[in-house]
């Protein structure tokens, strides 16, 4: 890629990140002591959009027969994370740069190499194993599982010196924590990486006080914690996040169906809601993690290049075994009509709130050139900035502006605004020339602008202005509510 093209491309992350701020989407955590690094603070409209994209993902996937929803504790038993192999194995290679003390992942270190580093070390991990395949993933996955042999041929991305990494030594990716008075490992507690342990080890409650038969599901919209050694990209790697899981129970011999299924379902979701399709594609993992069958990510093209924002996973029934492993109790499914007792297999659906949200926020920025008429008979051109979101996940669904603050005008745009606002997040805005409104409405990614004028005392009918299409029509003040609503579903 040229250099042209990705200073483009950080230019629009820049952008959004600036706007985010200007507009109360995301602020820096703790800005005013310097920022913590990971780490992000949802402002006023940040916090309705990933409130609907959360609204959203619960009603698509729990506003059915077969899955319940759950709320499970951040804190759990610490044999918990024994049992799901985190404590094991929840951990990166890391290295340093003794030269400019610069910090990796060791899988990060080797996506930020350059093109001519990178075949260097590729044909150098041919030469060990010529049976490789030459993809890049392969490649990532071989040098991570064992870089020490590597690292002396690597270039620091940050200083551009050669032979200065330390060896790879291994970071737990969990946060620990202590429950009661005493801080020794007795009371040691982690805060969760994923939610997902929470569903299994509440598995026979779910099942037992809702009656659900296979197949059913159990969906999870919650906190999780990984410290990382390396953020970046704005809110794609963060300490901090939130997940929207929903974990399948099946019987095991109808695994490929289910998991074609909801590989399906989720990707049309992200369609649904208005991403583009031609910024979504699936990735199928070659190396599986040590308890999936099959793996597959849904990829959104940022800024900054494609990145996972869900996997679907066939877990097998790794977990469920695990911990009637580790606790003494049996977590199995009695089938009534089969009479087969069994171990459930398990589809998982992992999407990251946060990361969808980031996703929602790049697809709907957008740049529009436009060509303005002067008083003077000439003309220019401007720049219109506006986020596309789908109505339904715009953190404002209308703003209402009185044209001028006279002859009764704000009085009605106020009583409009406090009935929509019974049941829409609206603003109402009296400041400024109307075009200028529109303008700041459309950097929040507000679909309909409602506007009063003097012909709203004589007829009782408003000008709504369509955000995308700025077309601008006029309908009567009391239909508006039925007029949002038709467009939202």
């Amino acid at each position: 890629m040229s250099d042209k093209k990705n200073s483009n491309k950080s230019d629009v992350t820049e952008k959004i990140v600036s706007l985010s701020k200007r507009r109360g989407l995301i602020f820096q955590s703790s800005e005013i002591y310097g920022g913590l690094n990971g780490c992000y603070d949802y402002g006023p409209l940040g916090v309705e959009l990933l409130r609907n994209i959360k609204e959203a993902w619960w009603k698509e996937m729990t506003y059915r027969e077969d899955v319940e929803g759950l709320d499970a504790s951040i804190l759990m038993h610490p044999r918990v994370w024994e049992a799901s192999g985190h404590v094991e194995h929840f951990s990166d290679p890391m290295v340093d740069c003794k030269s400019c003390k610069s910090r990796y992942r060791v899988d990060v270190l080797f996506e930020t190499l350059s093109a001519k580093n990178k075949k260097v070390v590729i044909e150098e991990i041919l030469k060990t194993d010529s049976s490789l395949s030459d993809s890049e993933d392969s490649m990532k996955d071989f040098f991570t599982n064992d870089p020490n042999p590597y690292l002396s041929l690597l270039v620091c991305p940050n200083c551009g010196n050669k032979e200065t990494f330390t060896e790879a030594r291994s970071f737990n990716l969990m946060f620990k924590t202590f429950i009661g008075p005493l801080e020794d490992s007795s009371n040691t507690v982690f805060l969760r990486p994923e939610t997902a342990q929470g569903i299994y080890v509440n598995f026979n409650n779910v099942k037992e006080s809702s009656r659900q038969k296979l197949p059913f599901g159990i969906a999870q919209v919650g906190k999780a914690f990984r410290n990382e050694i390396n953020t970046k990209n704005f809110l794609f790697r963060t300490r901090e996040f939130e997940q929207m899981e929903m974990q399948y129970f099946i019987n095991p011999a109808d695994d490929d169906k289910w998991f074609e299924y909801w590989r399906e379902q989720r990707f049309n979701w992200f369609i649904k809601y208005g991403m583009d399709p031609a910024k979504l594609k699936l990735h199928v993992h070659e190396k599986l993690a040590h308890y999936a069958k099959a793996a597959v990510d849904i990829e959104f093209e940022f800024p900054f290049g494609w990145g996972e924002i869900e996997g679907i996973h066939n877990r097998t029934d790794f977990d469920l075994k695990r911990h009637t492993e580790f606790s003494g109790k049996k977590i199995e499914y009695f089938d009534d009509q089969t009479k087969e007792r069994f171990t459930p297999y398990v589809i998982e659906t992992s999407a990251g709130a946060s990361r969808s949200f980031f996703a929602f926020l790049c697809n709907a920025y957008d740049e529009e050139e436009m060509v303005k008429e002067n008083s003077d008979g000439t003309s220019s051109t401007e720049t219109r900035t506006v986020l596309r979101f789908h109505p339904s996940l715009a953190p404002i669904k209308a703003a209402v502006f009185p044209l001028v603050n006279r002859d009764g005008m704000q009085d009605i745009a106020q009583n409009i605004s406090a009935e929509l606002r019974k049941n829409f997040k609206v603003f109402y805005d009296d400041s400024g020339a109307v075009g200028r409104r529109y303008r700041r409405q459309d950097e929040c990614g507000t679909p309909f602008c409602i506007t009063v004028d003097s012909d709203t005392l004589t007829d009782n009918t408003v000008t709504v202005r369509d955000r995308d299409s700025m077309v601008q029509e006029r309908i009567n003040k009391d239909n508006i509510q039925s007029y949002i609503n038709s467009k939202l579903s």
